[in-house]
């Protein structure tokens, strides 16, 4: 068989072709034997999972909380009595650095107490009411650490793992290494208000474009265009034909990622709209259940609604749902700003997990919170971006609960113990969804990357 010229002429050779053909039976096989394994849902198809799973997974799925504009780990999940005790004295840390924007000043203890809660006793703020009944659900990181203190850069290295535009987020590499749980829906889900950096938050990267983030409204309307302006019958016609002449193209340009990732968003769009109204649709909920996240009350009621889309989403097989909710950048009126705003989320992130945990998905759904940095043990009023060392907390999927890890030193300004980088967050996250983050990569100009870069080592002290 020879190349030609032609249009729309055939470009494989003889050898090209029956390698393909006997890929697709390996392929066909291997999904036997990973369905076999449980490593491959129910429902999944061979061209939507890879053989990229590294080990049997402890979770399916990850909700990411994630706050944006840096909520202060002062003042929620790591308290200091001596900062209390030394309140409006000054103090110098030792020089400017990069990632704090205030290393001097007048240090600023937090007004709030830390009762111990649960059966772990773990001393939570008392602005988080609601949450301080889930303790022993939670592990609580209290020594992050991350690269930067600029908010554009340091929610890109938080979502992808790296400062500068243009990497794929950690939700486009999870559905990219487990595939699609559920074939009608995206296996990456953004709800909320959008975070500084924007959409370079969710962007697939370099990966191919079927796994960037599908952003989700909020409101009675999540999702645009979900109404066929023709029956089926005649949109699935239009699509065949679509088809046919997009892979007339592929052949002509085989290499084309794009060309393939637009066939697939045509097809996943066409079953969206099967699908997704069912998803989205909250009116079928309990009053009961809207009522355990908030939804009845005016200030809780937004972001009580996207955590319960986010449970609605995780159930029906997505693999990566992140909430956007704004506001943390506190650098005025911190103490009454971190009231609101931990008024805003407590009970609908406390309601979210205790749902997650009557249904029995908490057990295979990792849970996050947390924002790009923290803030800053001095200030007057208000706190600056920190993130020399900040909070995080992480619940279910194969993560202990009721602990803490880690220490900040006794004004919460630096690591005592037990650090914790970015890139050795997603490395434990993707460990626990059956991923090596070292063995997770994608070829590009040249290199193998991967979502942790050149670092990263999963903080097996915390896991189950």
């Amino acid at each position: 068989m020879t190349r030609s010229n032609q249009p729309f002429a055939c470009v494989r050779t003889r050898r090209e072709f029956f390698t393909q053909i006997g890929n697709g039976f390996f392929g066909t096989a291997l999904a036997g034997m990973l369905a076999q394994e449980g490593l491959l849902a129910a429902g999944d198809s061979p061209t939507s999972v890879l053989p990229r799973l590294h080990h049997p997974p402890k979770a399916r799925a990850c909700i990411f909380l994630f706050m944006v504009g840096g909520p202060s780990h002062i003042d929620t999940f790591d308290p200091k009595p001596e900062l209390v005790r030394r309140h409006g004295q000054r103090h110098d840390f030792g020089g400017a650095s990069q990632i704090t924007q205030s290393a001097s000043g007048q240090l600023m203890g937090s007004p709030f107490r830390f009762p111990r809660s649960g059966k772990s006793g773990l001393p939570i703020s008392e602005i988080l009411p609601a949450l301080a009944e889930c303790a022993d659900d939670l592990c609580i990181l209290r020594s992050l650490h991350t690269d930067t203190a600029a908010h554009g850069a340091a929610c890109l290295q938080m979502n992808t793992g790296f400062p500068r535009p243009g990497f794929p987020s950690m939700g486009s590499w999870t559905p990219y290494g487990l595939g699609l749980a559920n074939q009608n829906l995206p296996g990456f889900v953004v709800l909320g208000a959008t975070p500084f950096a924007g959409r370079l938050n969710w962007t697939s990267g370099f990966l191919p474009r079927d796994h960037d983030g599908t952003l989700v409204a909020s409101g009675n309307r999540p999702l645009s265009n979900l109404q066929p302006t023709s029956n089926s019958t005649e949109q699935r016609s239009q699509l065949d034909l679509l088809e046919q002449l997009n892979r007339r193209h592929i052949e002509r340009d085989p290499g084309n990622s794009e060309l393939s990732a637009r066939i697939a968003s045509y097809e996943l769009a066409f079953r969206l709209q099967t699908s997704a109204p069912e998803a989205v649709d909250l009116s079928n909920e309990s009053d009961r259940t809207k009522q355990l996240y908030g939804m009845n009350e005016r200030t809780t009621e937004s972001f009580g609604r996207q955590c319960l889309l986010a449970r609605r989403l995780v159930e029906r097989g997505v693999r990566f749902v992140e909430l956007f909710h704004q506001g943390w950048d506190t650098h005025g009126n911190n103490d009454n700003e971190h009231r609101r705003l931990c008024g805003a989320v407590d009970v609908p992130i406390a309601g979210l997990l205790k749902d997650l945990k009557a249904r029995g998905l908490l057990d295979e759904t990792l849970v996050v919170w947390g924002g790009e940095f923290g803030r800053t043990p001095v200030g007057s009023g208000g706190r600056n971006h920190h993130a020399n060392a900040f909070s995080m907390w992480v619940a279910g999927g194969g993560i202990k609960g009721g602990i803490s890890h880690g220490q900040t030193d006794e004004l919460a300004y630096g690591i005592a113990e037990d650090p914790v980088h970015v890139h050795d967050l997603h490395a434990t996250l993707l460990h626990q969804m059956g991923l090596d983050h070292e063995r997770l990569t994608y070829r590009h100009n040249g290199r193998d990357f991967r979502l942790t870069d050149v670092g990263g080592e999963v903080v097996r002290k915390i896991l189950a």
